[in-house]
C-alpha cells in the first residue's frame, strides 16, 4: 500500500510541475485592499502554512476533471436520505393480447415509438370468420321475422272486416228471427222459415267465432315473431359487442352500412384480416410472439410502456416513523454525488410529494415511501437508482452546506478547496470547518458564504499535490530500502 501510494503521489507530481503556485514554507500572494474579510482570513491561513494556493488553469482542470460545486443553503439536520429506484407507474403499461387465435402478422419492432391509432399487428383468425357467419345468420333471422311480422298486419286488417261482416249478419240474423218469432206468437209466419233462420243465425254464430279464434291465432303468433326478433335483435347487439372488442372499432363503426360491390354492407362484412392498432402512445416494450407465429386465445403479442409515466419508489426505515407522514416534500437527487465522468449533474433533481406505503416489510424493517416527480427530468429510467431526500421540518434554517465528497482527509484533517473568487483560475486550500451530514451533504460552520464554489471532482489529486504529510515519490533498493528521488 505504501509503494502504491508513493507511485500515485509521484505520477500526481510528474503530471502537475506548475500546480503550487507556493510550497508550504515559501510566501504567498498578497490579497488586495478590497477583498473581504473571509479573503483576508484565507491569506493570513496561507502565510501561516495552513492553506495553500493552487492554480488550475484551463488545462489543468481539463486533464484532471475538476468540477465544482457551489455552496448552497440546506436543512441538512432536518433532511432524511433515503435509497430508491424509479419504476413505471402501474398505469403506464398495456398489454396487447389476441382475443381469438390466429395468425400473427407483427407492424413493429421492439422499442418503436408509436403513436395513438397505429397499427401493431395483423391477425388472420378463422374463429373471426366464423363469428362474421353467426353476424349474417342473425341479420337473416332478423330480416325473416321483420318480414313475417309485416305480413300479420294485413292479416289481421282481413280477420277484423271478416268479423265486423259476420257481426252485421248476426244481428240481420237475430233482428229475423225474433220477427218470425212475433209472427208465429201472432199466429202467422211459417214454421220453416222461423226454423232456418234460426239456422242461419247458428252458422253466422259459429263463423263469428271460427274468425274470433284465428284472430287470436294470428295475434298470439304475431307476439311469438314480435319476441323472436327482439331476441335476434339482442344476439345481433352481443355478437356486434363481441366483434367490437375483437378488432377493437366501435359498434357504430361496424354497423354502419357501406357501399361496395354487392351493395350496402355493413362494416364487419368488409373486415377479413384483424387489424390492431394502438390505443395510446408509447413505446413497444417486448414483443410475446414471433412474426407469422400462431397465436392461442388470449395469448400476449405485445406491450408498450409510456416512458415518461414514472413514480420513485424509495426504502424507508421503521424507525423513522416518527418524522415520516404523506405530504412531505421530497427531492429526487441524480445517483451519485461525485466520480469522475458523471454523466448527470448535480442539479439535476425532481421534487414532489411523497406518499407512503401500505405495508412494511418486516424482515428488512423497511416500508415504501412513493413519490411522483412534478417535472421529470432526462435522466430519469425505471430501474435507475437514486436517492430520496425528505425535508421533515421545513421551518428550520437553512445553513451553508457543500457535497461531502468536496471534502478529503489529509492525515487526520477535513480539507476542502474553495475557488478563489477573484480569481477563478487559483484553488484555496482550507482546513473545513465541518458540522453535520446527511451522507451527501455536509454543513460548513465556517470559512465559506453564499455564492462560494469548492472543488468537487479533482480534489483529491489536489490535495495530494498540497500535502504534506503524504511522502513524496522515491524509489526501492534492491535491499528492500526506500529512497526519495529517482536515483
Amino acid at each position: 500500500m505504501k509503494l502504491m501510494h508513493r507511485a500515485t503521489t509521484l505520477a500526481i507530481a510528474a503530471s502537475l510541475p506548475f500546480l503550487l503556485a507556493a510550497c508550504s514554507g515559501g510566501s504567498s500572494p498578497t490579497s488586495s485592499s478590497d477583498e473581504s474579510a473571509l479573503d483576508n482570513r484565507s491569506e493570513a491561513a496561507a502565510k501561516a502554512g495552513d492553506t495553500d494556493r493552487v492554480a488550475i488553469p484551463a488545462a489543468v482542470r481539463s486533464n484532471l476533471g475538476i468540477s465544482f460545486a457551489k455552496v448552497e443553503r440546506r436543512r441538512v439536520e432536518q433532511t432524511l436520505r433515503v435509497p430508491g429506484r424509479f419504476e413505471f407507474l402501474p398505469s403506464a403499461r398495456r398489454e396487447y393480447l389476441t382475443a381469438i387465435p390466429g395468425r400473427v402478422e407483427l407492424l413493429v419492432e421492439q422499442f418503436d415509438h408509436v403513436k395513438e391509432g397505429q397499427a401493431l399487428y395483423r391477425l388472420d383468425s378463422p374463429a373471426w370468420r366464423d363469428m362474421q357467419r353467426q353476424l349474417v345468420d342473425a341479420a337473416s333471422q332478423i330480416e325473416r321475422l321483420e318480414t313475417r311480422i309485416a305480413a300479420y298486419g294485413p292479416l289481421l286488417i282481413a280477420h277484423q272486416q271478416h268479423e265486423d261482416s259476420l257481426r252485421e249478419s248476426m244481428a240481420v240474423w237475430n233482428a229475423r228471427v225474433e220477427q218470425l218469432q212475433s209472427l208465429r206468437e201472432a199466429g202467422g209466419g211459417r214454421v220453416n222459415e222461423l226454423t232456418q233462420a234460426r239456422a242461419s243465425l247458428a252458422s253466422t254464430r259459429a263463423d263469428l267465432a271460427g274468425v274470433i279464434e284465428k284472430k287470436a291465432e294470428l295475434q298470439a303468433a304475431q307476439q311469438q315473431a314480435e319476441a323472436d326478433l327482439r331476441a335476434a335483435e339482442s344476439l345481433s347487439d352481443y355478437l356486434l359487442a363481441s366483434a367490437s372488442s375483437i378488432v377493437s372499432q366501435p359498434r357504430e363503426e361496424l354497423a354502419r352500412l357501406a357501399d361496395s360491390e354487392e351493395g350496402a354492407t355493413p362494416g364487419w362484412a368488409l373486415i377479413s384480416i384483424i387489424e390492431v392498432k394502438a390505443t395510446s402512445a408509447g413505446v413497444i416494450e417486448t414483443l410475446g410472439v414471433t412474426n407469422g407465429a400462431w397465436a392461442d386465445e388470449r395469448a400476449p403479442v405485445l406491450t408498450t410502456v409510456e416512458p415518461d409515466r414514472l413514480r420513485f419508489r424509495a426504502s424507508g426505515i421503521q424507525s423513522d416513523l416518527g418524522v415520516l407522514r404523506d405530504g412531505l416534500s421530497g427531492r429526487i437527487v441524480p445517483p451519485t454525488p461525485t466520480a469522475t465522468g458523471r454523466a448527470v449533474p448535480m442539479t439535476e433533481t425532481m421534487t414532489g410529494t411523497i406518499s407512503i406505503g401500505l405495508a412494511g416489510d418486516p424482515n428488512a424493517r423497511t416500508l415504501d415511501l412513493f413519490i411522483v416527480p412534478d417535472d421529470l427530468r432526462a435522466w430519469a429510467r425505471s430501474g435507475v437508482s437514486a436517492q430520496l431526500e425528505i425535508i421533515t421540518d421545513e421551518t428550520a434554517m437553512p445553513e451553508l452546506a457543500i457535497p461531502l465528497a468536496a471534502i478529503q482527509r489529509d492525515g487526520l484533517k477535513p480539507i476542502l478547496f474553495r475557488r478563489n473568487p477573484s480569481d477563478p483560475n487559483e484553488a484555496i486550500r482550507m482546513e473545513a470547518d465541518l458540522g453535520l451530514d446527511d451522507g451527501r451533504w455536509v454543513a460548513i460552520l465556517s470559512g465559506l458564504r453564499d455564492g462560494d464554489e469548492v472543488v468537487l471532482d479533482g480534489s483529491f489529486q489536489l490535495m495530494l499535490a498540497t500535502s504534506g504529510s503524504i511522502q513524496k515519490g522515491g524509489h526501492f533498493h534492491a535491499d528492500g530500502t526506500f529512497h526519495e528521488g529517482e536515483d
